[in-house]
């Protein structure tokens, strides 16, 4: 059975509903997802499908949280609360041990620190809480010598970045975020979502990979005390999984900064609108020089994470050279291990946000974010 899509598009982007309407056939009958985007501070699409689900129905977006983490960070930049260029431990000097002293908040934010995670790993309970994550990889030696390479810090990154928030305000990069982005908008984009709004909160769904999919996932292992799996905490046994760790209320109510975030596409689509373009009468979250620094590739190359080909801005990834060629140079946002992406293209104006309930393969920014990406752009630019 065909699903119904629901909501709207303005005029000139019908091609993207059209879109979405062909993925979704060739879907699951149980598929469940979102899809968002403002053009100059415009909504234009606002799309949704799935059984139960609506505008409001909030999932996990894993790393889709660092977009919200690092626009915080950003935010402090432009105000002159952070310096790109300090030290870290002139904010933090417990992060100097072990060779880390000389490693800038610039670096940081470039995933240059080299701390991806702990020899030892971290239990369930410590991976929902910054503060622990902050301490305990404060004594870490890193894995690569600071500065001289990168790689991905998938669940560290905001911890690591929201403790340099907190020394240098007094207050959690979370505070931050609620107070000056997602209440002044409204935002359906949580770092610790109130149990009050559990009941909107979708479970995520573990991938069910077909048959050539699964040969693919088995013919990649990762060993267990590879930079991988330490950054990825898999080498920790009762530590659970992503799709545990994203159905944990106690991840869900804290919200790590790294991956620990919860919204809808309209939450993620609406915050990078927000950052770049007037939107109700407000005027741009950031400046044009901050646009243009958070956008600016600082690490570019192989990723010793990722194994492969990467780049990123500070704290974001570079959307146009990670995933989306076509965008404009500058573009900034970030993907999510579960499918969910989301970026602005201040060249275009265009603001992006899409999430889904199952887990994806191959993972982050799932496979038909090519296809809604390229068709929101079209009638972008058109427009």
């Amino acid at each position: 059975m065909t699903q119904e899509i629901h909501g709207t598009v303005a005029d000139g982007f019908e091609a993207v509903r059209e879109e979405f309407a062909a993925f979704v056939s060739g879907e699951r009958p149980d598929y469940e997802g979102q899809v968002c985007a403002y053009v100059h501070g415009r909504r234009v699409v606002d799309l949704w499908a799935g059984h139960d689900a609506g505008a409001g129905s909030l999932y996990g977006v894993y790393s889709s949280t660092k977009g919200a983490a690092h626009l915080v960070v950003a935010l402090l930049v432009q105000d002159g609360t952070l310096e790109l260029d300090r030290k870290v431990t002139y904010y933090w000097p417990e992060f100097s041990a072990e060779g880390k002293g000389a490693l800038t908040l610039c670096d940081l934010l470039a995933h240059r620190a080299g701390v991806v995670g702990l020899d030892a790993g971290f239990s369930a309970q410590e991976l929902a809480d910054d503060r622990v994550l902050a301490e305990r990889l404060a004594d870490q030696r890193p894995f690569w010598r600071p500065g001289t390479a990168f790689g991905y810090h998938a669940l560290v990154i905001g911890a690591l970045t929201g403790e340099v928030v907190r020394r240098a305000t007094g207050r959690s990069l979370q505070e931050v975020y609620e107070e000056r982005i997602r209440v002044p908008y409204g935002l359906d984009f949580f770092l610790g979502l109130p149990e009050a709004l559990e009941s909107r909160y979708r479970p995520v769904q573990p991938m069910i990979p077909t048959a050539t999919q699964q040969a693919l996932l088995d013919s990649t292992p990762t060993g267990p005390h590879t930079l991988s799996s330490i950054a990825f905490n898999q080498h920790v046994p009762d530590a659970g999984d992503l799709v545990d760790y994203a159905n944990s209320r106690a991840v869900r109510a804290k919200g790590p900064a790294s991956a620990g975030g919860v919204a809808a596409a309209r939450g993620l689509a609406g915050m990078y609108a927000a950052a770049i373009s007037e939107v109700d009468g407000r005027p741009p979250l950031l400046k044009p020089d901050t646009v243009a620094e958070v956008g600016q590739i600082h690490s570019t190359g192989y990723d010793l994470v990722a194994r492969a080909h990467k780049s990123y801005g500070l704290g974001f990834q570079a959307t146009a050279d990670s995933w989306h060629p076509f965008l404009g140079a500058g573009a900034f946002g970030h993907s999510g291990a579960g499918g969910s992406q989301a970026f602005a293209d201040p060249r275009s104006g265009l603001a992006y946000g899409y999430t889904r309930r199952r887990m994806a393969f191959p993972g982050g920014a799932a496979p038909e974010n090519e296809r809604l990406v390229r068709a929101v752009h079209s009638a972008a630019l058109a427009s």
